[in-house]
């Protein structure tokens, strides 16, 4: 594949095409993990990050490295933003998960 990307000069272009894509994954997962689980998501991506990460430096092939890699720092952000989403669900930008047992809606987690 990468041979492909390479001989016909595509691989920059596809590497940011799926750059888009994972980012523009990752922020609905960002609200809809917060929204479910709090601040404990942080949790599960810090586990995909590293996961990413490590497979990243496995790889051979560089077109699915670079992917991994992307992957794994979109994780790593995505934790930090889970803080923001905190913040933004406070203000009242987002809604709080009413259903969420033994909390009040809106409340701050440590």
């Amino acid at each position: 594949m990468t041979e492909f990307l390479s001989q016909y000069h595509l691989f920059g272009i596809t590497a940011g095409l799926f750059t888009f894509l994972i980012i523009g994954i990752f922020h609905p997962l960002v609200i809809k993990g917060y929204y479910y689980f709090g601040l404990r998501v942080r949790y599960a991506f810090l586990i995909m990050g590293i996961i990413a990460a490590v497979a990243a430096f496995m790889v051979e092939d560089n077109m699915w490295s670079t992917l991994l890699g992307v992957l794994a720092f979109s994780s790593f952000w995505s934790i930090k933003e889970v803080g923001e989403q905190r913040l933004r669900v406070e203000r009242g930008w987002f809604p709080a998960n009413p259903r969420r047992e033994g909390r009040k809606a809106g409340a701050v987690e440590d």
